[in-house]
């Protein structure tokens, strides 16, 4: 008994810490509400934050393309799982900044950052030619 008890210890000790998700990280309603994105650590690189289309209010939505891109190549590709988030980095608990957020309505890519609000929303901030910025509140719901 004790050497099972010992083993289970070993096997948890060896797991590590558990390391609590960023306050950024999870599922965002946008601020229009007609979507939701997913973020999470970057695909190519854990250390970056990227997020993608995980559900679009409009069922014809979720078959559509994004037929808007500046880049012919990327024309049709469907607007679900979609990256419109990419290469955040952190700057802080619930700050990330330096990434690229994806419009597809225009087709176009601004300077982006995030940050966690203490109210539990999320402020994204966009900018064009870094001087032009607006921001946006999105929730969890």
């Amino acid at each position: 008994m004790r050497t099972a008890l010992l083993a289970a210890c070993l096997a948890l000790t060896a797991a590590g810490p558990a390391v609590a998700a960023d306050p950024v990280e999870g599922e965002w309603l946008t601020a229009v509400g007609n979507g939701k994105v997913r973020i999470g650590p970057c695909p190519g690189d854990a250390r970056q934050l990227c997020g993608v289309v995980s559900w679009l209010k409009n069922p014809a939505a979720a078959k559509a393309r994004d037929a808007k891109n500046f880049d012919p190549a990327l024309r049709s590709r469907p607007l679900m799982g979609m990256p419109v988030l990419m290469g955040f980095e952190r700057a802080g608990q619930g700050r990330w900044t330096g990434g690229k957020v994806y419009d597809a309505t225009s087709g176009k890519t601004y300077d982006g950052a995030l940050s966690a609000q203490p109210n539990g929303t999320l402020k994204v901030n966009v900018c064009a030619l870094k001087v032009a910025c607006r921001a946006q509140v999105w929730t969890r719901r």
